[in-house]
This record gives structure tokens, C-alpha cells and sequence, in this order.
């Protein structure tokens, strides 16, 4: 039910696209309902007054209507959501004339790893962030494919290990959101929730501060203790991130992708083995 209680513009576009569409099908499904029960009550062989027209074939009208009516709505159906599409395109920055939030998200087992290139921290299950400023979030995995969430700002996405993807939202007040994983990832999936905290301008600029306050620092050490399976991870604030961390959780499955590719070239051959997939197959 969150997503109709959407608390930004993405949502919002979102929850207008999913009411709209659930009306123009309850244009056909109910009359069709109420015909499945009145039909059989007023044409039963008790109802003597009923019309029996036993040479009845067709009719041009009813022919008009369960044929022109379902093309009406699907045309309707499609060109709404032909637009919206490309309208809520997630590749697509939020335009206010703001300079938007940079995030980078990494999934993790199973838990989210948040970093902030600009201001150079990060944190673990919970981001923070200026209401009415757009966000701009990287996100990649360092384990299985899982899809990044948060309801009420809308557009859910993948993260995938090797890979990027993107993402842009924006919440329209100040208030504590619910971020999650919507892909099955294994035996922590239930718990790999987080927060996502809108607040003022001033208070983000304030937890900012506090955040580079923390004693702890975002290694490569301890990233790769970071990243081993875990649930229920608290939430952690690192004052500091290895240059480059998130190119670097890509860049090591691009190396073993890069290597994969290289095999089945020798194998099979460069001429049959182009851009990643093999011909014909």
C-alpha cells in the first residue's frame, strides 16, 4: 500500500500510471463480472418470462461493443503507458535546477553499502538526504542480482554485480522512508531493509559533519570484512572512503567477465564470438 502514499515525484507519476491503468480495465472486467451472474439468473429454464430466440446468430451491436470498446481502452492503455515509459525513464535526471545528491549503492550479503563521492563518506543501511533534492544513485552488486527499492519515491531497479545501473528520485517533504530488496538473494533477503531519510538542507549538511566524525574509515580492509554475509547488520557511518571504491567492487567481476570472454573466444573462435554472445546462439 505504500506505493499509493507515494512521497515524491516519481512515485507520484507512478501511482497515477497504476490507478489509471486498474480503471481502464475495470471498464471491461465489471460489466463482464455482473453479466457472469445476471445472464445465468434471468435466461435459467425456470424463468418462463425470459425472451427465448432459439434461430437467434449475431448481432451487429453487441458485435460494435466487445470489439470496439477493448480496442478503445488498449489503445488508451498503451499510449499512456507508451509516454510514462519514457516520462519515468530511471536514466533520467530530475530537472529542478538543483544540483542533485550523488549516491553509490552496493549491494551487499545482506546488507546495503551507501557512498557519498562528493562528500566522501558512506554508511551502511541507512541514507540520508535533503528533501526536495534530487538524488542520483550508481548502483552495482558485490553478490548475487537484487533490485534496490524504496516505495513511496518510486522506480525499483537492478543492481548487478560486474555492472551499473541508475537511478533518479527525489522526496517532496521531509520524512523516514523504507528502502529494500524486492530480488530473492538467499537466506538474509527478508532482512536486507534500510532506511532512506529525507530531511532539511541544514540537517544534511549537520549529519554531514557528524558523519565525518566517526572513528571508522572505509578501507579496502574493511570493505572485504564488510562484505562477508551478514544479517541484521546495525547501521555504520564511515568518515572516509577509499578513492574510487565503487569502480573498483565493479571493475573486479569485469576483469572475471572480461576473462570468461576470452575463453569462449579461444574456444569457439573470435569470428563466431562478437560483443559477449556467440552466433547463433
Amino acid at each position: 500500500m505504500l506505493l499509493f502514499d507515494p512521497k515524491g515525484p516519481v512515485g507520484g507519476a507512478e501511482r497515477f500510471l497504476i490507478i489509471a491503468a486498474i480503471v481502464l480495465m475495470l471498464i471491461v472486467v465489471i460489466p463482464v463480472a455482473a453479466m457472469v451472474f445476471l445472464f445465468p439468473r434471468k435466461y435459467r429454464a425456470s424463468n418462463t418470462n425470459a425472451i427465448y430466440l432459439p434461430k437467434w446468430d449475431r448481432s451487429a451491436k453487441i458485435e460494435w461493443v466487445i470489439w470496439l470498446v477493448p480496442a478503445v481502452i488498449i489503445t488508451v492503455l498503451s499510449t499512456l503507458v507508451w509516454k510514462t515509459t519514457y516520462q519515468l525513464d530511471p536514466y533520467k535526471p530530475i530537472d529542478t535546477g538543483v544540483k542533485s545528491v550523488n549516491i553509490e549503492a552496493v549491494s551487499l550479503d545482506w546488507k546495503w553499502l551507501f557512498i557519498y563521492p562528493d562528500q566522501n563518506i558512506a554508511t551502511v543501511n541507512q541514507i540520508i538526504f535533503p528533501a526536495h533534492v534530487p538524488l542520483s544513485f550508481r548502483l552495482t552488486s558485490d553478490t548475487v542480482m537484487t533490485s534496490f527499492f524504496i516505495p513511496q519515491l518510486g522506480s525499483q531497479i537492478y543492481a548487478m554485480a560486474g555492472m551499473q545501473t541508475r537511478l533518479n528520485l527525489m522526496a517532496d517533504e521531509p520524512g523516514t522512508y523504507t528502502g529494500q530488496n524486492q530480488q530473492f538473494s538467499g537466506r538474509g533477503y527478508a532482512d536486507m531493509t534500510f532506511k532512506a531519510i529525507a530531511v532539511s538542507e541544514e540537517q544534511f549538511n549537520a549529519w554531514v559533519q557528524k558523519v565525518r566524525q566517526s572513528p571508522e574509515k572505509l578501507s579496502l580492509a574493511r570493505f572485504e570484512e564488510l562484505k562477508k554475509p551478514s544479517i541484521d547488520y546495525p547501521v555504520s557511518l564511515f568518515s572516509s572512503v577509499k578513492p574510487g571504491l565503487f569502480d573498483h567492487i565493479m571493475g573486479r567481476f569485469s576483469k572475471t567477465m572480461n576473462e570468461g570472454q576470452d575463453i569462449l573466444k579461444e574456444k569457439y573462435g573470435p569470428k563466431r564470438f562478437k560483443t559477449g554472445t556467440l552466433e547463433g546462439s
